[in-house]
């Protein structure tokens, strides 16, 4: 084969570039270490540059290069999704199975719509939402936030039941303080929400002594006013609220969500063990059969291309 010259060898090389050898170039990109923390350091420089232009004088000074920064970030990002898609192959529909893949592609999505002016401040909301990608980004805190969704339902119920413990004591706060003290249980309303106050252990004690003393009670000073208030009764009230709200309710909440991560974490060890299983059976005797012989052929050309330039230089 004369007029063969590397060059052409080299040219002749690439145009067999088999698709498959593609997929996984960027299956191997998706999956590397350098990868993933390269995107993570994007995201971060995404949320250091939203936090940056809340800077009206650095945006006076330096607001070009800022955008200019910004649209960088969304072009890795969109280059990002391309090589994940890239990776699934004759498959790129692939990638939209992964709920964290949807969510960064509605993001990426939403920031090259043309929202200027009025929806200028929806464009920066949809910016600063780019820092959850890190959620995405990071194994551990995918962890977290799929067992706090698993969590929601059984959280439901537990929130019910908290909610009939506030409406009970409520009920009872405005029957027994509402003329000691209107201001925290004048009503329902304003009882249920000093409740929420107590379970927060935020100044409850100040609630407290108010009941036992009366509404004008400051500092350990002697109340002024015409009702009786209720010392014995009000600290059975608060003390018994305490215990089944703050000491029993909200480590039911801790309970259920540290039983959710368990269940998120066997599931995550299940899927990984079924994508991995998915994974060999995809490869096939006749995959590793094609692939030796597109390495046969590289091998071929890279041969004749070597010999070509032997003979070209002997005879020179």
């Amino acid at each position: 084969m004369e007029g063969v010259t590397p060059l052409n060898a080299g040219a002749h090389r690439l145009a067999h570039i088999h698709p498959q050898s593609m997929k996984e170039n960027c299956r191997r990109i998706v999956d590397s270490k350098w990868f993933q923390r390269f995107i993570i350091g994007v995201i971060l420089s995404a949320a250091v540059l939203i936090g940056l232009e809340t800077s009206p004088a650095l945006m006076a000074r330096h607001g070009d290069w800022l955008h200019l920064l910004d649209k960088l970030v969304l072009a890795i990002f969109t280059l990002e999704i391309v090589v994940k898609m890239a990776a699934h192959g004759s498959q790129p529909w692939r990638y939209f199975r992964d709920g964290w893949n949807v969510f960064d592609f509605l993001i990426v999505a939403v920031c090259f719509l043309p929202m200027d002016g009025q929806y200028a401040a929806v464009l920066r909301l949809v910016r600063i939402l780019r820092v959850l990608r890190l959620i995405s980004g990071v194994p551990r805190l995918q962890l977290l936030v799929g067992a706090l969704l698993k969590s929601i339902p059984s959280m439901g119920y537990v929130g019910l039941l908290l909610l009939i413990l506030f409406y009970i004591y409520g009920v009872i706060g405005r029957f027994l303080f509402g003329g000691v003290d209107p201001v925290h249980f004048g009503s329902l309303g304003d009882s249920m929400l000093s409740l929420f106050r107590v379970i927060t252990l935020e100044d409850w004690t100040d609630l407290m002594y108010t009941q036992m003393f009366g509404a004008g009670y400051v500092e350990g000073q002697t109340a002024n006013t015409s009702l009786t208030p209720h010392a014995v009764v009000s600290i059975g009230y608060f003390v018994t609220f305490i215990l089944f709200g703050t000491m029993i309710m909200l480590n039911l909440f801790i309970g259920v969500i540290m039983n959710s991560m368990n269940e998120v974490q066997i599931e995550a060890e299940i899927a990984q063990r079924a994508r991995h299983r998915e994974e060999l059976g995809h490869v096939t005797v006749a995959d590793e059969l094609a692939k030796l012989e597109r390495q046969l052929g590289d091998l071929k050309i890279a041969l004749h291309a070597t010999v070509v330039k032997l003979k070209s230089e002997g005879k020179g």
